[in-house]
């Protein structure tokens, strides 16, 4: 007997729910990637000084509305806000005494004791101007009020000078940028930053930009979905500040779930705008590694939006994770009736599309085998992953040399096998011990 159309509806919507929020726990350190139990040194001693912590300071961007305690601290909520919010968090690592003591684990097997992790506290730097700034039509044209354009550009002044110094404290002109996804809160986005920055060597300033995700009620995919939609504007608005400021060199993004859609979306219209000035993106906006983790991302989208423009040649590499069996992205597929990129199967391609791109060598198309069909969050959890994740950064190097040495499949798709690197350790370059300049 058929299930009516409202109560199917229902389950779908729940159990798309049910699986956005299915993810190990968030307040621990992830096991240690493959990479660092092979005996392949971490290299504590070229992480800049500064960033030798057990409470690393992390930056963000935040579009979220925020509730004022009583102790005079903010709470960020998975409401909008028209205007957006700069400032430093604190995230501690705890159950460890010192940064030697953090080191040792991080080469550890991860059988034993992982430390745990905890946002000791965060604090605004900068609360920017509403937008849409008032603006009126003056000589046929439409102009920003000047007082409005002034102080939005006071505070712009103020989000460069503050990057620049952090960027000169921690000694790397490096940004590393993450975009979380659906149903993540604040502090959950900041413990995950954590973990990717800590595990990919922290040669890099750690950035977030968190958009309104975490709605409540049945419908809360769609609502969050929305909230998306609506943060592109702002995270174009910080990726233009972020690549004026002098110091900084190059922006590395690691966008998750419906967060690449936010990001793709404003990276598209960044580069679109700055190829229609003349200008070449890639030094522009100072485009670096773009890695996409279980994209929530319609498949023509991307063929027809982002691969027919050529998007992805503003980058050095772009790196899609993808497991066929994402549940949480079948569920998605299900409701949005179209293949999501982070389940991407060759079918979804018109023959001999994938060679070609292989011809271009920017796009890395790698399914995480053994992810599981929960597994939605494992480019953090899986060991396996984050090793290669913790290489491309590190390295810059593409797949399938000596420094991430995946295997490529008959459709031209790296398998990264659950052991990676373990399984290719004789391909592997365990005498690099400086990071590709």
């Amino acid at each position: 007997m058929a299930i009516p159309a409202r109560p199917m509806l229902a389950r779908l919507l729940l159990a798309l729910a049910v699986a956005g929020c299915a993810v190990s726990p968030v307040d621990r350190l992830a096991k240690p990637p493959n990479l660092y139990t092979t005996g392949l040194n971490y290299q504590a001693e070229e992480v800049p000084v500064a960033q030798r912590s057990v409470a690393p300071r992390l930056l963000y961007v935040t579009n979220r509305s925020q509730r004022l305690n009583g102790d005079g601290s903010v709470t960020y909520l998975a409401e909008r806000s028209d205007s957006m919010a700069f400032g430093t968090a604190q995230v501690q690592f705890t159950r460890v005494q010192d940064w030697p003591e953090l080191v040792a684990l991080t080469h550890a097997d991860g059988k034993g004791r992982l430390p745990r992790l905890k946002v000791a506290g965060y604090r605004d730097g900068i609360r920017f101007s509403k937008t849409p700034l008032p603006a009126e039509r003056r000589d046929g044209r439409v102009v920003t009020e000047a007082r409005a354009e002034q102080e939005y550009a006071a505070y712009s002044a103020a989000f460069r000078k503050a990057v620049a110094a952090e960027v000169r404290r921690a000694g790397t002109g490096r940004i590393l940028l993450f975009v979380h996804g659906f149903n993540n809160d604040f502090d959950d986005a900041l413990t995950t930053l954590a973990n990717i920055w800590h595990y990919a060597g922290r040669r890099s300033v750690p950035m977030m930009f968190s958009w309104p995700a975490g709605n409540s009620g049945l419908f809360k995919y769609f609502r969050d979905r929305e909230a998306g939609d609506f943060s592109v504007f702002h995270l174009k608005e910080m990726l233009d500040l972020l690549a004026s400021v002098p110091e900084v060199e190059d922006i590395d993004i690691v966008a998750h779930s419906r967060g690449s859609d936010l990001a793709t979306t404003a990276l598209r219209e960044l580069v679109i705008r700055e190829r229609g000035r003349g200008r070449q993106p890639k030094l522009t906006l100072k485009t670096g590694t773009l890695i996409l983790a279980a994209p929530d991302l319609d498949v023509g989208f991307v063929r027809q939006r982002l691969m027919s423009e050529r998007v992805f040649a503003a980058f050095e590499q772009v790196n899609v994770y993808i497991n066929p069996e994402d549940q949480a992205l079948a569920l998605a597929s299900v409701l949005t009736r179209e293949s999501r990129f982070g389940r991407l199967d060759a079918t979804d391609f018109a023959p001999g599309e994938l060679a070609s791109l292989k011809k271009v060598g920017l796009v890395h198309f790698i399914r995480v085998e053994g992810a599981g069909g929960s597994g939605h969050s494992y480019f953090r959890d899986n060991p396996g992953a984050m090793s290669d994740i913790a290489l491309a950064l590190r390295t810059r190097a593409f797949p399938g040399g000596t420094l991430r040495p995946l295997e490529l499949d008959h459709d031209n798709i790296w398998t990264l096998h659950p052991d990676y690197p373990l399984d290719r350790l004789p391909d592997l370059d365990l005498d690099f011990v400086q990071e590709r300049r």
